[in-house]
């Protein structure tokens, strides 16, 4: 009886002594694509799954965590839990959004308790808003409103980051966009339109993103037209 897959002639076969069959290598079983072929394709899903699972789904708790390379190359989706000034804010990361089950199948704590060391500080990019009340200072002008408007705007939203690198506070300097009535809309920018912000005018360490023109040309809109800061009063949002 001839065996699938195996030779039918036997005379080829060539006797081998007990101790070859034990140190020898079957080159033979090598060489049929069924024995490796499967191997070598199990292998690859898995790395590759590994890899996409650690760049794109793995959940970063903090920006510590954020690796250099993301910097100017990756963007990072997250809900707003907190909002601690006029221009930064803290998000939980949920990558993958509700294609990976955010929302429906897994959910974003409430409880402060819960999201400790579990957020990513976030520092929008190419604006500085009033600063309130902190380390014995006194609140700045319009830091209420820009606060009160920023807070309405992103607090409990899903937004994007497209992130710059860390600052000196360990916050993650970014590009924040939100999706309002369906329409994508830049963050920074939209505080620049209502004067409730300026563009950022540090010597060093600012981060526009490439929009620095757009930005400088939204905050002298709002000035000419006396907005927010520009026309000294306040109002509620």
């Amino acid at each position: 009886m001839v065996w699938p897959f195996s030779r039918s002639d036997s005379s080829e076969r060539r006797p081998v002594s007990w101790t070859d069959s034990l140190n020898g290598i079957d080159w033979q079983h090598f060489k049929d694509p069924r024995n490796w072929v499967p191997t070598v394709l199990v292998t690859t899903t898995v790395l590759v799954t590994l890899q996409v699972y650690r760049s794109y789904l793995r959940r970063i708790p903090g920006p510590a965590y954020v690796k250099p390379s993301f910097f100017r190359k990756r963007s990072i989706f997250g809900k707003v839990t907190s909002v601690g000034d006029g221009d930064n804010f803290h998000m939980f990361h949920t990558p993958g959004g509700r294609l990976a089950g955010w929302g429906w199948a897994r959910s974003v704590p409430t409880k402060k308790i819960d999201l400790k060391n579990k957020t990513i500080p976030i520092r929008i990019a190419g604006i500085d808003a009033p600063e309130g009340a902190h380390f014995g200072k006194q609140a700045q002008p319009f830091a209420t409103d820009s606060l009160a408007w920023l807070s309405e705007y992103l607090l409990g939203r899903r937004i994007r980051a497209k992130i710059y690198r860390r600052d000196q506070y360990e916050r993650i300097v970014a590009t924040v966009f939100v999706r309002r009535y369906f329409i994508r809309k830049d963050v920074g920018l939209e505080m620049l339109k209502k004067g409730l912000a300026t563009t950022y005018e540090a010597k060093t360490g600012a981060e526009f993103g490439g929009l620095e023109a757009k930005y400088k040309a939204a905050e002298a809109k709002a000035k000419e037209q006396k907005l927010g800061i520009w026309g000294g009063q306040t109002r509620a949002f």
